[in-house]
């Protein structure tokens, strides 16, 4: 894959020729992304309650299920049914957004509760895919 190395900033007036520079780098998307590709899904973000963390509506998740669970990570989890990502509180038992204006939810001995996996990335599309939109 050639890698064109620029740099941008707010105020860009011009930069050289994309092609003055190619970088010859042995760069798989796949293998930078996915480490555990068994253990890994996708999925696709929706609403706005982890925009704190830079995820947004229809960001692309990828979640790996092998990577054990730290407190405070991002998670995947099933809640009572319900596929949530948030960030997860181990000691107090509960599931945080990261933008203020939403609750905690409490993990209580009565709600069906499950980790789904890791959010180890996030991918932002800034045109539409016709691979998303089926």
């Amino acid at each position: 894959m050639n890698v064109i190395p620029i740099c941008a900033s707010a105020g860009i007036t011009g930069f050289e020729s994309p092609a003055a520079d190619y970088l010859q780098l042995p760069l798989s998307l796949d293998e930078l992304l996915v480490e555990h590709p068994s253990a890994t899904f996708i999925g696709r973000a929706q609403g706005r309650s982890m925009e704190g963390v830079g995820i947004f509506d229809g960001d692309i998740l990828i979640v790996d299920r092998h990577v054990s669970v730290a407190d405070h990570d991002v998670i995947v989890a099933n809640f009572n049914g319900e596929f949530v990502c948030k960030i997860i509180d181990v000691r107090q038992r509960r599931l945080l957004s990261a933008t203020s204006g939403y609750p905690p939810i409490w993990i209580g001995g009565d709600d069906q509760f499950s980790v789904e996996g890791v959010v180890v990335r996030s991918i932002r599309c800034h045109r539409a895919s016709r691979l998303l939109e089926a």
